[in-house]
């Protein structure tokens, strides 16, 4: 797919998403929502792509839907008794698409993510917000309830207690709060963003690809697994397919022989 309102960029096995409608805060429209589908399943399906970042153009990250594209055909439509098939909503199926990219992800928000924009920082593994960023859920504002897998993650991330909170009031949260209350991982300056996002981007490509994927799949099986005795399980697959790999072999023979190892994705 030829992208409009994103950018795409692959460089050093990073796969960069760029939300690009810098003159509406990258809010999110109808094009956007099916291009992040597709990006999403393509940046999974790279080989050469090992990490993902997502990030904003300009001066936001995303400033939530752009709700004269994506509401006001909706309440027409409802009036006059038209109804959408909810199985190809967006915020099911991207969030579906975004969750099952087996790489890692980081969100490096830039500046504003409010609604959808705050739900998809969410729904990343990591996230990194410049002082510039804020956060705000603010669905109930305008007569909804949450969405993209928010009120899976945030409750889980966060707490109930502090999810409800957020969700209840519509409130906007600086970055600083977003890093007391444990929704992002650090707190960077403006100019520091892409450097400390690639930074920690580096740093998880120098590790063994295959147990950087097993290991997120095991993290997120752990969320929802219903007892200990079945994560333990899912914990022990993934460990003894793992011993088998040439990238153990020379995890333990670098570590052995006091050197950096070279791991080959093996």
């Amino acid at each position: 797919m030829k992208y409009e309102t994103i950018i795409l960029e692959l460089e050093d096995q990073i796969a960069t998403i760029t939300l690009n409608r810098p003159e509406k805060l990258n809010a999110e429209n109808n094009k956007m929502a099916d291009e992040l589908v597709d990006v999403f399943q393509a940046v999974d399906r790279m080989e050469e792509a090992r990490v993902v970042v997502i990030t904003g153009a300009g001066r936001a990250f995303c400033a939530g839907a752009d709700l004269k594209e994506r509401f006001l055909p909706r309440i027409e439509e409802k009036k006059k008794g038209v109804i959408r098939d909810v199985t190809q909503e967006f915020s099911e199926l991207g969030c579906l698409a975004l969750a099952h990219i087996r790489k890692p992800t980081i969100a490096a928000v830039n500046g504003p993510a409010v609604g959808v924009g705050c739900t998809l920082a969410l729904s990343c593994d990591i996230r990194i917000a410049s002082t510039e960023a804020k956060f705000g859920f603010p669905f109930v504002r305008v007569g909804l309830s949450p969405e993209f897998g928010s009120t899976y993650y945030l409750p889980r991330l966060i707490g109930i207690g502090k999810a409800c909170e957020l969700i209840f009031t519509g409130q906007t949260i600086d970055a600083q709060e977003a890093k007391e209350i444990g929704f992002v991982n650090q707190v960077v300056a403006p100019d520091q963003l892409k450097e400390v996002t690639y930074g920690m981007a580096g740093k998880i490509l120098k590790m063994p690809p295959i147990a950087i994927q097993l290991s997120k799949r095991a993290l997120y099986q752990g969320m929802r697994a219903p007892d200990l005795a079945s994560q333990l399980q899912n914990e022990t697959f993934a460990f003894v397919h793992l011993l088998g790999t040439r990238d153990h072999e020379e995890g333990v023979k670098a570590f052995l022989e006091k050197r950096e190892p070279v791991f080959k994705g093996q």
